[in-house]
């Protein structure tokens, strides 16, 4: 089998899946619906023509740009020999992106401020203040598969280990497609892929820690079925983010494996990259379809309360919420780079949610803001 054309099948696949992501990227699938590129907006206003016309524009220039950059991503890496090419045409894609974003971000910037979209609106904010003092809990049973994996690559890793030959073959990425580096055998190089399961597994369940604590980007006009969703969110982030580590590990079971048997089998490695990866976007989809912050979950009970499990009350409409209408505060300031990066020093929350995709960002102004605190503090009473 041509290893150059079966590279150039799969990098045109990869191309064509960046290209839908960032096609959906300004719509409510993957950007909270309040901030349209990046742009605080009330929510009377998240779908109003100047925002319809800009999502309009990104997409009208950004599709016939996807299909362009891919042909060329093939044309050339036959041309070449070398599927090096889709790595390259993978970031004009996202330059493109990020330029049309930019453009978009700063319209509505104008028109936002031109209309004076905040004048008669009453701002304000929220916070569940059980999220500390009942937070969402760690659910340490769904590591166990993590560190069974782990276990079992130690385990069979020093079986092997006494009959490893002087030279072992790692499978690496090149401009070429797959090839094998020859690697001496030491301790540390036979089990370097046990070290790396290790190192993903404390990462995954530090950043799982972390998530369950950071800032909600609760709804202020709902608030009690949007902390019921949010909790719901937290819970089924949690559980995805362990279940993606254990099928990594996975991976990497497989892939030690290989390097310890000499196995030189494409189809093989094909299989143990391939079925963890899209076993690992599965999981995943459950999070997209709940929307950033889980916006878009649906909740069991009828009280709207939500529980420290993430099972929730309220309907999925928030219905039984009673309005309190107050809109988001306009927090654009503190937003820069198109609203993917956050810098507020009087914000003591180090992880706040992301304005651009889903999951959460750091506020760069924390260390800023905390230094300022401590100062204050020991400086006493004026």
């Amino acid at each position: 089998m041509n290893t150059v054309l079966v590279g150039q099948v799969v990098n045109s696949g990869i191309l064509l899946a960046l290209g839908a992501t960032l096609y959906a990227a300004p719509g409510p699938l993957l950007t909270p619906h309040s901030v349209p590129f990046g742009i605080r907006v009330p929510p009377d206003k998240a779908d109003a023509p100047e925002v319809a016309e800009q999502r309009r524009r990104y997409r009208a220039l950004f599709l016939p740009a996807t299909l362009t950059v891919t042909v060329a991503a093939l044309v050339l890496g036959a041309v070449l020999d070398s599927v090096a090419v889709g790595g390259v045409a993978a970031v004009v894609l996202c330059v493109i992106a990020a330029a049309l974003w930019l453009r978009a971000h700063r319209a509505l910037a104008r028109a936002k401020e031109r209309g004076d979209w905040y004048a008669r609106v009453r701002q304000g904010a929220v916070m569940d203040t059980s999220l500390r003092t009942d937070p969402v809990r760690l659910p340490w049973a769904w590591t166990i598969p993590s560190l069974v994996v782990v276990v079992v690559t130690a385990v069979a890793g020093a079986i092997v280990y006494p009959g490893l030959p002087g030279m072992m073959a790692l499978p690496a990425r090149s401009s070429n497609g797959t090839v094998y580096r020859e690697i001496t055998t030491t301790f540390w190089t036979a089990f370097s892929l046990v070290f790396a399961q290790i190192l993903l597994t404390v990462v995954v369940i530090g950043t799982v820690a972390a998530v369950l604590r950071a800032r909600a980007d609760l709804d202020v006009s709902r608030p009690r079925s949007s902390a019921a969703r949010h909790r719901r969110y937290l819970a089924l982030t949690a559980r995805s983010l362990l279940g993606i580590a254990a099928l990594l590990n996975l991976m990497l079971l497989g892939l030690s494996g290989m390097m310890w048997s000499g196995s030189r089998s494409g189809a093989v490695l094909s299989l143990v990259i391939g079925v963890p990866l899209l076993a690992a976007v599965a999981v995943s989809v459950p999070l997209v379809r709940m929307g950033p912050g889980g916006s878009r979950a649906t909740l069991d009970g009828a009280d709207g309360s939500g529980g420290a499990d993430g099972s929730g009350g309220a309907d999925g409409s928030g219905g039984l919420d009673e309005g309190t209408g107050l809109v988001p505060r306009d927090d654009d300031r503190h937003w820069y780079g198109a609203g993917t990066i956050y810098v507020n020093a009087d914000d003591p929350a180090i992880l706040v949610p992301r304005r651009v995709g889903l999951g959460w960002t750091v506020n760069l102004g924390f260390a800023r803001g905390l230094i300022e605190r401590r100062s204050k503090r020991r400086a006493g009473p004026a």
